[in-house]
């Protein structure tokens, strides 16, 4: 894995998980806040904490802020805050940016600066909440657009010992099995059509939302 260089601003609850999680997988973090006991929090998690004032043009220009391959903009508190941090890494060139959004109005506005990717932090935890409590099978969910998701199926009971090619969810419904978690944490890449499934095996699945909604519905229970 290629080790990437990650700027974070804003060290409230979304940017320090975020940075913090940055770390766990190996990549280099420098996170900036102005709030000085914000940094002091998490100074020892990550590569580098300074307490600076990202609305500052030069100031990002003196930490170098062009030469991150990703800046991400947490900022929670203050949509002119936010606006105007994004205009001015972008302005400075930085490669990606991705800013979180407080509403759809402020995320339109963010598309508007050439912003790469906007989160909605609260709006995709609700939607991965509601799916978690009426799918007592499903492990996670990413909504990879308005039509297509990626979900994360525990085996059940009654599809222990299946083969892949008996299940056929390609054939039947349309969805695909992308990968196989195994609970000794083994896992397998693109299984094939001999592959067979366990109880409590993950199956990693892509398709249009209906057809893992019908998956679900028909083979789940």
């Amino acid at each position: 894995m290629e080790v990437q260089q990650f700027a974070v601003i804003g060290m409230g609850r979304f940017g320090s998980s975020l940075a913090r999680e940055l770390m766990e997988l190996g990549h280099q973090v420098l996170g900036i806040d102005k709030s000085e006991e914000a940094i002091e929090e998490i100074v020892d998690d990550i590569t580098h904490a300074v307490v600076a004032d990202a609305t500052d043009e030069e100031v990002l220009r003196s930490l170098g802020i062009r030469n991150f391959d990703c800046v991400i903009i947490g900022i929670g508190d203050n949509i002119q805050t936010s606006i105007l941090v994004s205009i001015q890494v972008k302005e400075l060139g930085v490669k990606k940016v991705v800013c979180k959004a407080l509403s759809e109005l402020h995320g339109r506005v963010l598309e508007r600066l050439g912003v790469d990717r906007i989160v909605y932090p609260e709006r995709d935890m609700g939607i991965r909440m509601a799916h978690h409590l009426v799918s007592p099978n499903l492990v996670d969910y990413i909504e990879l657009s308005k039509d297509y998701t990626i979900a994360e199926l525990s085996v059940p009971q009654c599809l222990d010992g299946v083969s892949l090619k008996a299940l056929d969810s390609r054939g039947r419904f349309g969805c695909s099995i992308v990968a196989l978690n195994k609970p000794n944490g083994d896992v397998i890449i693109a299984p094939t059509a001999d592959d067979v499934l366990a109880a409590n095996d993950v199956m990693v699945m892509i398709g249009k939302n209906r057809q893992i909604e019908e998956f679900e519905e028909d083979m789940m229970y």
